[in-house]
Order: structure tokens, then sequence, then C-alpha cells
């Protein structure tokens, strides 16, 4: 399991602020479709929340324990109903997918008339 420091914590709680649950846990539990689903969305994210359906709270650290060590993840926050789990990208996968080179944009649109250009 990832461990982070208080600082890194702090900001990633707050980049985790405007984000919406991405992956739920329900009547099931944690399967292995949902762990997989939950892999997927960590490796285009790094950073996710969880909504865990149902009251016990001794469930959800369970699975939060489990989620984190199976897939290599940090803890960053556990509210209520909701985790935050982080995990950084991999230099590798960096190094396959390069960003993509910005495009240059056409002419054409850079020629087109608005409508208030017409109003004189």
């Amino acid at each position: 399991m990832l461990q982070l420091s208080s600082a890194q914590r702090r900001a990633l709680r707050a980049q985790a602020h405007g984000l919406n649950p991405v992956v739920s846990i329900a009547e099931n539990g944690l399967t292995d479709s949902v762990l997989k689903e939950i892999d997927v969305c960590l490796k285009a994210h790094q950073l996710i929340k969880i909504r865990v359906y149902g009251d016990s709270r001794d469930d959800r650290l369970a699975y939060y324990q489990q989620i984190c060590e199976q897939l290599d993840a940090a803890q960053v926050q556990h509210i209520g109903k909701l985790l935050v789990v982080f995990r950084p990208a991999p230099d590798d996968a960096a190094a396959v997918n390069p960003k993509k080179t910005a495009k240059s944009k056409n002419t054409t649109a850079a020629s087109r008339q608005t409508k208030r250009s017409h109003q004189g």
C-alpha cells in the first residue's frame, strides 16, 4: 500500500473536493469486477471517489483497506460513505502514450466573421 505524507494528503483532499464518485460498491460488496473497474478508473484519473452503500462502518473500512492493498493505492480520505483513493500514474505508461502535440487551427475558422463584426 502506498503511503502519503500529510502535506500530500492535504493537497489530494483539496483536489478531490469537487469530484463525484465514479464507482459504487453496493449489496454484493467488493467483487472482482468492482476491483477491475476501480483499477481502470485509477489508471485514467489517478484520484477517484468511491461510494459505498451500506450502513456497516466496519465493512467500509475493510473495503478501503482491501482496495488500497490489492491495487497498490493510497488512502486519502474516508468520510461517511465516500472513500477517496489515489494512485500515481505509472512512468512506463507515460512513455508509451506521450502527450499529443497541439494541432494548428484551421485558417477558415479565423477568417469567419461573427455577428457583431457586421454591425460596424
